[in-house]
């Protein structure tokens, strides 16, 4: 049993295995109730009694499909009408590896309505309760290649970057009202999500292949060092300082009401070719 002092409740999506389930034992060990949300009810069952048995944790089974509405909605109306939730896991997601000319469209549209919609309807669920109870915590679950889309299906690259992109201005808006916001940017992980995508991780280098394990022990880690960003494989934590003060510090030259000087002479020539 866990004698962790009790901290709320933590709602986990994908927690049926992978880094879902691993956050989920994780977090009952620190002390949290747990609403699991997976498609695999019996997969969440089974983890549900494991975890109960070995911590005590009252853990709620809550099975979705996370891009179905009709699901989303039920799922939705948990965080907006449960006070007890002190923390969401955004963590559910699906991945390619296909190019754009293999990807077939609809697999792409369906990635974006898990990877980037759910993602962004539970976060706008849970946002409100979070303020007007003066805290809780948003874990968003990005990937390396939201900063280096080109590794990847960029369909996927594309919905990492905007869960990035989501984080860093939700910790810009709701900076003083006790609300932390952490993106985790995983690299290649030990997980089934490889597999679905179309390649296997035992296909992959093994040097770069992280378990589920060490990535949310690292990010844990992180969040509890009150990082905003943590990307678990990087060795030097000072080159994305860097990149990102680079980002900020380049965010501070983008509005000008003329063009730069070297589109000049384009426009002097257009003018007079009309």
């Amino acid at each position: 049993m866990s004698n962790a002092p009790a901290k709320g409740t933590a709602l986990v999506t994908g927690a049926s295995g992978g880094i879902g389930g691993v956050y989920a034992d994780r977090l009952a060990k620190r002390g949290y109730d747990l609403i699991l949300v997976a498609r695999n009810e019996a997969k969440l069952t089974a983890l549900s009694t494991r975890l109960t048995g070995e911590t005590g944790r009252s853990i709620t089974v809550l099975p979705a499909d996370l891009g179905n509405k009709a699901d989303l909605a039920r799922v939705e109306a948990t965080l907006r009408d449960d006070p007890r939730i002190t923390m969401l896991v955004n963590n559910a997601g699906t991945a390619s590896v296909a190019p754009l000319l293999d990807a077939d469209i609809e697999k792409m549209a369906g990635m974006i309505d898990l990877n980037i919609t759910a993602l962004t309807r539970l976060t706008y669920a849970a946002v409100p309760g979070f303020v007007a109870r003066g805290g809780g915590t948003i874990i968003n679950i990005a990937s390396v290649v939201g900063i280096s889309p080109e590794a990847l299906n960029g369909v996927y690259g594309a919905s990492k970057a905007y869960v990035i992109a989501l984080s860093h201005s939700l910790q810009h808006e709701l900076a003083g009202k006790g609300i932390r916001i952490q993106a985790v940017l995983p690299g290649a992980t030990a997980t089934d999500l490889w597999e679905i995508a179309g390649l296997h991780y035992r296909n992959l280098p093994a040097e770069i292949v992280m378990s589920a394990e060490d990535m949310v022990d690292a990010a844990l880690a992180g969040l509890d060092q009150g990082e905003r960003v943590t990307i678990p494989p990087l060795q030097d934590g000072e080159e994305w300082d860097r990149f990102e003060a680079a980002r900020r510090a380049l965010s501070q030259h983008l509005g000008n009401s003329t063009p730069a000087p070297r589109y000049r002479a384009g426009m002097i020539l257009n003018l007079h070719l009309t």
